[in-house]
């Protein structure tokens, strides 16, 4: 097997930023990720160890939880001012110093202000009628209010349709041995705690249309790396962190690429830190239109 020369060949072959079509295999793509001298090779663990020198864990499996020392205030939200020019910088690509990369950026968030505000005015008879389902079907409000950790590790309150009984969130602590995700993320197939209602919009990410509220907001992006809870994020490797170098958002590489059917979060953020490096208006376009089948059929949500 031919050796990859970094994340770019851990996603799918592309060219000039844009996003091949080809799915990658996950064989192939942990294989690859296991060869310590393709890695090494990575413009994004270059970067990375060029603003923060400390060990990164890169290979299969969980990465190895770092120490305070090298943690370096992972847990901080947001991180300390003086290291947060310095480290997030590290995790974008070096055109993004230019002034195409930053016009581009601009582009995006007005199309996302946009569209966001236009699929909300339309959807608004669909939002209420699914409000009222989720809330005489099972106790409790008809929107979950969650903080998340978003862009360059700051906190925002996200909102989703409640797809979860009332107290999931004290039953959490009692479903750590049915966790399939290895790694800080926490995802459960057949999770009792979802109601029925809940189990169809979640299958169809009907529970996240209301998160195009955060994208008016400018707190998410349509397409952008999925934004972690505060107790995810604190796991984080230092690498893992990167990220949120860029705006979250409701679909990126992860949707497309099989959802929860991925079960190694190191695996996810490799996504999420390829989708930085290549990065473009023409890549977010198509990872929309890919995000359509992906929804309607229901590839990997649960």
């Amino acid at each position: 097997m031919k050796k990859s020369t970094g994340l770019r060949t851990l996603v799918g072959t592309r060219s000039r930023g844009k996003l091949s079509s080809t799915r990658p295999n996950l064989s192939e793509l942990q294989a690859n990720a296991s060869d310590e001298s393709a890695v090494s090779e990575s413009p994004v663990r270059s970067r990375v160890e060029a603003a923060d020198p400390v060990a990164v864990p890169w290979g299969v499996g969980r990465p190895a939880r770092p120490t305070p020392e090298a943690r370096d205030g992972a847990s901080v939200l947001p991180l300390p001012v003086d290291r947060e020019v310095r480290e997030w910088k590290a995790f974008l690509p070096e055109r993004a110093s230019g002034l195409r990369w930053w016009a581009g950026q601009a582009f995006k968030r007005a199309m996302d202000f946009v569209l966001a505000l236009v699929g909300s005015i339309a959807l608004l008879p669909l939002l209420l009628v699914i409000a009222v389902v989720v809330k005489l079907t099972s106790k409790g409000p008809a929107l979950y209010r969650s903080t998340y950790v978003g862009y360059r590790g700051r906190p925002f309150v996200g909102y989703k349709f409640r797809s979860m009984v009332q107290n999931a969130n004290e039953l959490k602590a009692e479903m750590g041995l049915l966790n399939h995700m290895r790694g800080p993320a926490f995802k459960i197939r057949n999770d009792p705690r979802v109601t029925p209602v809940g189990r169809f919009l979640r299958k169809f990410s009907i529970d996240e249309l209301p998160q195009l509220w955060n994208v008016i907001r400018g707190e998410m992006s349509l397409v952008g790396p999925r934004p972690p809870l505060p107790e995810e994020y604190e796991q984080f490797a230092v690498w893992q962190r990167g990220k949120l170098a860029v705006r979250p958002g409701i679909t990126c590489f992860w949707q497309i690429q099989g959802r929860s059917e991925i079960s190694d979060f190191a695996e996810w953020a490799r996504l999420d830190l390829a989708y930085i490096d290549a990065w473009s208006l023409w890549t977010d376009l198509k990872i929309l239109l890919r995000t359509i089948p992906a929804v309607f059929w229901g590839h990997g949500a649960y």
